[in-house]
């Protein structure tokens, strides 16, 4: 479990690509502090294992289904990447609960500043429609931000310079693909709800019911 506050940005220092995926070698220094073969570090957005670790870096192997449908299929040596070591019970949530486990690869539409801040225009594909609310949140590259504003095909978020500045966003360009995952209590109430109206359809249980006692925004 993460929080989608970065902790540091990395350096892929190689990639190697094996029989069912590729190992990853990344250099850091803040993420490697109490953290042992077999934990959780957020690469990216997307939830990799470590295998192993020296003083500088440590190393990991994302699996061809992890390639397929995140950005890591286009990774090279040299890239940087955002950082997050998991959840300690007890610890301060200061973005939002995020598992890791990505939904949809976006696109970078637009980042325009705004006086001290920014605006990240972000498009998504049919499948991530479901999962964009304003005022939500949603993890960009593991990022937790805040959906200021959505359309059928693309949401806005406004980053602010602490942001910009200690993550991987200052790096991003137009066309650019990022990683995307909703909240991960979004994801599961939706998932809950999808179930019940699909085993209960004959009790005429429907979303819209569901919008007009409230239990859904529309």
């Amino acid at each position: 479990m993460f929080t989608g506050i970065v902790e540091e940005v990395g350096k892929l220092m190689k990639i190697q690509r094996v029989e069912g995926g590729c190992r990853l070698d990344i250099e850091a220094c803040l993420v490697l502090e109490g953290t042992k073969p077999g934990d959780s570090i957020c690469v990216d957005g997307v939830c990799l294992t470590v295998e192993d670790l020296g003083d500088r870096h440590f190393s990991c192997f994302a699996s061809g289904e992890t390639l397929e449908i995140t950005t890591l299929r286009t990774f090279r040596g040299g890239r940087k990447i955002n950082l997050e070591r998991a959840l300690a019970f007890g610890d301060r949530i200061g973005g939002h609960l995020a598992s890791g486990h990505v939904e949809a690869v976006g696109t970078v539409l637009a980042l325009d500043r705004k006086g001290e801040s920014l605006s990240l225009v972000v498009g998504f594909s049919e499948n991530f429609a479901p999962f964009v609310v304003q005022k939500g949140s949603v993890a960009v590259d593991g990022i937790s931000l805040t959906i200021s504003g959505c359309e059928k095909s693309r949401f806005e978020v406004a980053i602010i310079p602490e942001t910009f500045e200690k993550t991987t966003l200052r790096l991003k360009r137009q066309g650019d693909s990022v990683n995307l995952e909703p909240d991960l209590i979004l994801k599961y109430v939706r998932s809950v709800v999808e179930s019940i109206t699909d085993t209960e359809s004959d009790s005429g249980l429907t979303f819209e019911k569901l919008i007009n006692s409230g239990f859904l925004a529309d």
